[in-house]
């Protein structure tokens, strides 16, 4: 690969065996900091809130990674990319079922009842169950199987909604950092998502716009 321009190397990489290998490796390695730190105590003096925030954010913060692929892939021209989108996507779900699992151990000690009541009580709480039921559903048809079974259309149409995942999960982690007034990452995580959006709303309606 020396005699490669640089755009070939990167291009190449992505179609390597170790791509996806690599990508999970560093997108994983926040989990196991958080699995080594709670066996040494090294969570601070809540470690259960510490856990439960931050898989939360993990899963925040690698669903906007997930929404930037098609843009790099379409931008670049360079369809490689698009091998990367599966994985980062579930590996986003992954955090995301981490995350309940986190309220639902250490906040409710998995009493399903006070869970279900906890629904009613705090909106923010339901936010985040129709989060993870619609990502529930992305991931359950991520897979070729589910393109054939569904249609390209329809399955198309049904993973847009990772759009919706993103608002609502942005939603959800607004509502929980307002009870403290902590709104600096809010305002970050939702310029990266307004971006994304906007660039799949003006891809979308441009040969409208320019057309006229």
């Amino acid at each position: 690969m020396s005699g490669l321009s640089p755009s070939k190397r990167v291009r190449a990489a992505l179609r390597s065996p170790w791509a996806k290998p690599c990508v999970a490796a560093v997108l994983l390695a926040p989990a196991v900091y958080l699995v080594w730190a709670a066996f040494v105590d090294a969570l601070g003096a809540n470690p259960a809130e510490a856990l439960s925030l931050a898989t939360g954010e993990l899963a925040l913060r690698t669903l906007c990674v997930t929404l930037a692929i098609t843009p790099l892939r379409v931008i670049s021209g360079w369809p490689e990319w698009a091998r990367l989108r599966r994985m980062i996507g579930l590996i986003a779900f992954s955090y995301a079922v981490c995350h309940l699992l986190c309220y639902s151990w250490f906040d409710m000690g998995f009493d399903w009842g006070d869970i279900t009541l906890d629904l009613g009580k705090r909106p923010f709480i339901l936010v985040g169950m129709l989060t993870l039921v619609l990502l529930s559903l992305l991931a359950a048809t991520s897979f070729s199987g589910a393109i054939r079974w569904m249609g390209a259309r329809h399955w198309q149409r049904l993973h847009r909604g990772v759009y919706l995942a993103a608002l609502l999960a942005l939603l959800h982690f607004y509502w929980k950092r307002s009870g403290k007034h902590h709104f600096d990452e809010v305002w970050v995580y939702g310029a990266v998502i307004a971006l994304l959006l906007g660039w799949r709303l003006w891809r979308r309606f441009k040969p409208m716009i320019v057309g006229r």
